[in-house]
């Protein structure tokens, strides 16, 4: 994509810079920062207040057409919008789950009804989602998922369980991955359903993680129920839905991601000048690494905006998920060598993290969900190189 931005895109980078600079005071002013990976658990109700008044103007879903609700920006424009979000420190988002990943596979694959219900309280940020993809013995190898579902009496019927289910507490639906097919193995016979949250049967463990928060969950399915309409695309016909859901995960909020990194970067930077370890040659080599490694990383989301205007992104998209996820999880480790021994003790009782401690400690997940490492590259070879597919056992 072409980095000269075209004069109306300039005034619309102007335009969300300056609502962002008056709305982001006031009653909002203490938003500035919150939450984030690792920090999900921060400050969750003002949040969830700033994002609807952020609908309340019309700055929620700015890529879906108008029709459904959002501004129809360009490609272009929502990276510009992205951008700008993360250059004001604006507080993480809480309906990220709703409005870039459901909400588009809704408007591609839906049925009417299913856009007239859905879409709308997605944009004015009046239900939450979460996703019900992972389980115990179907993570990366997520072809392998158990998790059940029977058509009983107009309604779908859901037994399992699913892990790793971000902000499913906070969540008032999830979109499910199950086995509709009796007897069905691999990427045959799954289907993808919209479940309610606060159904009878669903039970929500919380995990506590490294960084002592529990973003991630358990989700426990026991006969719970949703009606036999909710259902997006056809019964058996999941794994291609579920698919393209993950190709809008790594669209352009990925841009606005990347400025959260250069920010976290440029901290680490700082604190290598503070300390005294930039002068250490082999840290200050692998601080120049890193800072390469954020202008390969933007360079090559910028190259896969394409299949964005295209529609839904291509398996190409993968790379971009193996870039940054790796490139995160070096950064932290990379904070921590930078800090030293000090980086070994809390910062109070009884397990106070600082910034860089959390960094470390939370990015250690980053090349494992959304999709490993391993399977990333997989990916890459089989549907983008054309290599001969892995030899399966």
């Amino acid at each position: 994509m072409n980095e000269n931005e075209s004069p109306e895109d300039r005034a619309f980078r102007a335009e969300v810079r300056d609502w962002l600079e008056s709305n982001l005071s006031g009653e909002f002013a203490h938003a500035r920062g919150l939450g984030g990976p690792g920090r999900e658990h921060e400050a969750h109700e003002e949040r969830l207040a700033w994002e609807r008044h952020m609908a309340a103007a019309g700055w929620t879903c700015v890529g879906w057409p108008k029709e459904h609700g959002g501004r129809g920006a360009t490609v272009r424009q929502q990276v510009i919008f992205h951008e700008e979000y993360a250059l004001a420190d604006a507080p993480a988002r809480v309906n990220h789950i709703g409005e870039n990943l459901l909400g588009p596979t809704i408007i591609a694959f839906g049925t009417e009804e299913q856009k007239a219900r859905f879409l709308p309280p997605i944009v004015a940020v009046e239900e939450l989602w979460c996703q019900g993809y992972s389980e115990p013995d179907a993570g990366s190898d997520l072809a392998n998922v158990q998790t059940r579902a029977e058509l009983r009496d107009g309604e779908w019927v859901v037994t399992g369980q699913k892990v790793w289910t971000s902000l499913a507490l906070e969540a008032d639906w999830c979109f499910v991955v199950c086995r509709t097919e009796p007897g069905s193995s691999r990427h045959t016979g799954l289907s993808y359903l919209l479940v309610p949250m606060k159904a009878d049967g669903v039970d929500i463990r919380p995990i506590v993680q490294l960084t002592g928060t529990s973003e991630f969950n358990e989700v426990f399915f026991d006969g719970a129920r949703t009606d036999a309409a909710n259902i997006v695309g056809a019964p058996g016909d999941g794994w291609r839905i579920a698919m393209a859901t993950l190709g809008f995960e790594r669209g352009v909020a990925t841009l606005g991601q990347q400025v959260g990194f250069r920010r976290e970067f440029e901290g680490v930077l700082e604190l290598a000048r503070r300390t005294g370890a930039i002068d250490d040659p082999l840290l200050r080599d692998r601080l120049v690494r890193s800072h390469m490694g954020l202008e390969i990383m933007r360079l090559n989301a910028m190259r896969t905006m394409a299949g964005v205007a295209a529609g839904a992104p291509g398996p190409e998209s993968s790379i971009s998920k193996l870039v940054w996820g790796t490139w995160h999880r070096e950064l932290g480790e990379l904070a921590m060598d930078v800090l030293g021994a000090a980086g070994l003790v809390a910062d109070g009782e009884p397990y106070d993290l600082n910034d860089w401690q959390r960094l470390f400690l939370f990015s250690r997940s980053d090349t494992i969900y959304a999709g490993s490492n391993e399977i990333q590259r997989n990916i890459i070879a089989e549907r983008v190189l054309g290599l001969p597919r892995e030899a399966r056992g």
